[in-house]
Protein backbone atom coordinates (compact mmCIF):
# COMPACT_ATOMS: atom_id res chain seq x y z
CA UNK A 1 0.00 0.00 0.00
CA UNK A 2 1.23 3.58 -1.03
CA UNK A 3 1.34 6.33 1.45
CA UNK A 4 -0.83 9.29 0.61
CA UNK A 5 -1.11 12.67 2.70
CA UNK A 6 -4.52 14.23 2.94
CA UNK A 7 -4.51 17.72 3.06
CA UNK A 8 -6.18 19.71 5.85
CA UNK A 9 -6.22 23.69 5.94
CA UNK A 10 -7.09 25.74 8.39
CA UNK A 11 -8.03 29.57 7.75
CA UNK A 12 -5.69 31.51 10.33
CA UNK A 13 -6.56 35.57 9.45
CA UNK A 14 -6.22 37.65 7.06
CA UNK A 15 -3.16 37.46 5.06
CA UNK A 16 -0.68 41.00 5.27
CA UNK A 17 2.79 41.97 3.79
CA UNK A 18 5.69 40.31 5.63
CA UNK A 19 9.14 41.17 6.36
CA UNK A 20 10.65 37.78 6.78
CA UNK A 21 13.62 37.83 3.67
CA UNK A 22 13.93 34.13 3.94
CA UNK A 23 9.97 33.48 3.06
CA UNK A 24 8.40 32.55 0.16
CA UNK A 25 4.58 32.73 -0.25
CA UNK A 26 3.08 29.39 -1.58
CA UNK A 27 -0.17 30.70 -3.07
CA UNK A 28 -3.33 28.20 -3.17
CA UNK A 29 -6.03 28.69 -5.89
CA UNK A 30 -9.83 29.00 -4.14
CA UNK A 31 -10.85 25.35 -4.51
CA UNK A 32 -7.17 24.06 -3.56
CA UNK A 33 -8.08 21.41 -1.15
CA UNK A 34 -12.05 22.13 -0.72
CA UNK A 35 -13.48 21.13 -4.17
CA UNK A 36 -10.26 19.26 -5.56
CA UNK A 37 -7.72 17.52 -3.37
CA UNK A 38 -6.17 15.97 -6.30
CA UNK A 39 -4.17 17.26 -9.45
CA UNK A 40 -5.38 16.66 -12.84
CA UNK A 41 -3.56 13.24 -12.92
CA UNK A 42 -4.33 12.17 -9.35
CA UNK A 43 -1.53 13.18 -7.32
CA UNK A 44 -3.03 14.21 -3.65
CA UNK A 45 -2.65 17.55 -2.98
CA UNK A 46 -1.07 16.90 0.70
CA UNK A 47 1.82 15.50 -1.51
CA UNK A 48 2.04 18.18 -3.73
CA UNK A 49 2.55 20.75 -1.20
CA UNK A 50 5.17 18.30 0.96
CA UNK A 51 7.62 18.61 -2.09
CA UNK A 52 7.12 22.27 -2.74
CA UNK A 53 7.89 22.84 1.12
CA UNK A 54 10.69 20.61 1.13
CA UNK A 55 12.30 21.71 -1.46
CA UNK A 56 11.71 25.30 -0.29
CA UNK A 57 13.40 24.23 3.15
CA UNK A 58 16.30 22.70 1.85
CA UNK A 59 17.83 26.30 0.40
CA UNK A 60 17.24 27.15 3.54
CA UNK A 61 13.85 29.68 3.33
CA UNK A 62 10.13 28.62 5.01
CA UNK A 63 6.74 28.53 3.08
CA UNK A 64 4.06 30.46 3.84
CA UNK A 65 0.64 29.53 2.41
CA UNK A 66 -1.69 31.86 1.44
CA UNK A 67 -5.48 31.18 0.14
CA UNK A 68 -6.25 33.52 -2.23
CA UNK A 69 -10.30 33.90 -3.24
CA UNK A 70 -10.20 36.76 -5.86
CA UNK A 71 -9.36 34.74 -8.63
CA UNK A 72 -8.97 31.48 -10.27
CA UNK A 73 -6.25 32.77 -12.44
CA UNK A 74 -2.83 31.54 -11.47
CA UNK A 75 -0.80 34.76 -12.72
CA UNK A 76 -2.67 36.83 -10.76
CA UNK A 77 -2.85 35.43 -7.34
CA UNK A 78 0.78 34.45 -7.49
CA UNK A 79 1.35 38.33 -8.37
CA UNK A 80 -0.12 39.06 -5.82
CA UNK A 81 1.67 36.97 -3.24
CA UNK A 82 4.49 38.20 -4.23
CA UNK A 83 4.02 41.24 -3.22
CA UNK A 84 3.17 39.93 0.74
CA UNK A 85 6.33 37.39 0.29
CA UNK A 86 8.95 39.15 2.96
CA UNK A 87 11.46 37.90 0.03
CA UNK A 88 9.80 39.34 -3.04
CA UNK A 89 9.21 35.49 -4.41
CA UNK A 90 5.96 33.18 -4.80
CA UNK A 91 5.03 29.98 -5.73
CA UNK A 92 1.47 30.22 -7.18
CA UNK A 93 -0.29 26.71 -7.68
CA UNK A 94 -3.61 25.78 -8.91
CA UNK A 95 -5.32 23.06 -7.95
CA UNK A 96 -4.61 20.73 -10.87
CA UNK A 97 -1.39 21.20 -10.67
CA UNK A 98 -0.48 24.22 -12.19
CA UNK A 99 2.66 26.17 -10.91
CA UNK A 100 4.36 29.63 -11.64
CA UNK A 101 6.82 31.02 -9.93
CA UNK A 102 6.54 35.02 -9.24
CA UNK A 103 8.86 37.97 -8.15
CA UNK A 104 7.21 41.14 -6.70
CA UNK A 105 8.88 43.45 -8.90
CA UNK A 106 6.99 42.17 -12.06
CA UNK A 107 4.07 42.67 -13.98
CA UNK A 108 1.24 40.28 -13.96
CA UNK A 109 1.68 38.20 -17.00
CA UNK A 110 5.60 38.20 -16.21
CA UNK A 111 6.94 35.29 -13.86
CA UNK A 112 10.08 33.87 -13.94
CA UNK A 113 9.13 30.19 -14.44
CA UNK A 114 5.90 28.40 -15.15
CA UNK A 115 4.69 25.01 -15.54
CA UNK A 116 1.56 24.81 -17.87
CA UNK A 117 1.70 20.56 -18.32
CA UNK A 118 0.34 19.76 -14.83
CA UNK A 119 -0.01 16.29 -16.20
CA UNK A 120 3.60 15.50 -16.72
CA UNK A 121 4.57 16.63 -13.16
CA UNK A 122 5.13 14.35 -10.04
CA UNK A 123 6.94 14.82 -6.52
CA UNK A 124 10.47 15.51 -8.19
CA UNK A 125 9.54 18.52 -10.08
CA UNK A 126 7.52 19.93 -7.30
CA UNK A 127 10.53 19.45 -4.79
CA UNK A 128 12.44 21.61 -7.44
CA UNK A 129 9.79 24.07 -8.25
CA UNK A 130 10.18 24.92 -4.75
CA UNK A 131 14.07 24.84 -4.26
CA UNK A 132 14.12 27.33 -7.79
CA UNK A 133 11.57 29.57 -5.63
CA UNK A 134 14.21 29.71 -3.14
CA UNK A 135 17.37 30.21 -5.24
CA UNK A 136 15.44 33.22 -6.93
CA UNK A 137 14.70 34.65 -3.20
CA UNK A 138 18.60 34.68 -2.79
CA UNK A 139 19.30 36.50 -4.98
CA UNK A 140 20.33 33.87 -7.47
CA UNK A 141 19.63 32.98 -11.23
CA UNK A 142 19.04 29.02 -11.07
CA UNK A 143 18.79 26.92 -14.24
CA UNK A 144 15.38 26.69 -15.00
CA UNK A 145 13.28 23.48 -13.90
CA UNK A 146 13.77 20.91 -16.22
CA UNK A 147 10.40 18.97 -17.50
CA UNK A 148 9.15 17.35 -19.81
CA UNK A 149 7.11 18.50 -22.97
CA UNK A 150 4.67 16.29 -24.58
CA UNK A 151 2.73 17.72 -27.55
CA UNK A 152 -0.21 14.98 -26.73
CA UNK A 153 -1.40 16.21 -23.20
CA UNK A 154 -3.16 19.36 -24.36
CA UNK A 155 -5.26 17.11 -26.06
CA UNK A 156 -5.92 14.23 -24.13
CA UNK A 157 -6.21 16.38 -20.77
CA UNK A 158 -8.17 19.57 -22.45
CA UNK A 159 -12.08 18.48 -21.21
CA UNK A 160 -10.60 17.62 -17.61
CA UNK A 161 -8.45 20.55 -17.38
CA UNK A 162 -11.63 22.71 -18.63
CA UNK A 163 -13.93 21.09 -16.04
CA UNK A 164 -11.17 21.24 -13.09
CA UNK A 165 -11.39 25.11 -13.94
CA UNK A 166 -14.79 25.48 -13.99
CA UNK A 167 -14.53 24.22 -10.76
CA UNK A 168 -11.69 26.28 -9.26
CA UNK A 169 -13.84 29.23 -10.52
CA UNK A 170 -16.77 28.55 -8.81
CA UNK A 171 -15.28 29.80 -5.43
CA UNK A 172 -13.78 32.90 -7.04
CA UNK A 173 -15.15 35.42 -4.42
CA UNK A 174 -13.51 38.90 -5.46
CA UNK A 175 -14.34 40.52 -1.87
CA UNK A 176 -12.61 37.68 0.19
CA UNK A 177 -9.52 38.56 1.72
CA UNK A 178 -6.05 36.26 0.75
CA UNK A 179 -5.90 34.14 4.20
CA UNK A 180 -3.11 32.76 5.65
CA UNK A 181 -3.37 28.63 5.97
CA UNK A 182 -1.75 26.25 8.55
CA UNK A 183 -1.41 23.38 6.43
CA UNK A 184 -1.71 19.63 8.28
CA UNK A 185 -0.51 16.61 6.39
CA UNK A 186 -2.58 13.42 7.68
CA UNK A 187 -1.03 10.02 6.68
CA UNK A 188 -3.10 7.91 5.44
CA UNK A 189 -3.57 4.33 3.46
CA UNK A 190 -4.27 4.03 -0.34
CA UNK A 191 -5.20 1.51 -2.45
CA UNK A 192 -2.61 0.38 -5.19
Amino acid sequence: MAKKLELILIEKGEAKRSGEANEIVVALSPSFGVQQKETIIGMPLGNVLRELAAGIEEEGFLPRFVKYYHSSDLSSFANEAAKISGSGISVGIQSKGTCMIHQRDLEQLDNLEIFPQAPLYDGNVYRQIGKNASKYGKGEIPNPVPTLNDQYALAKYQIKAALLHIKETELVDPHHPPMEMEVVLKEVEEDE
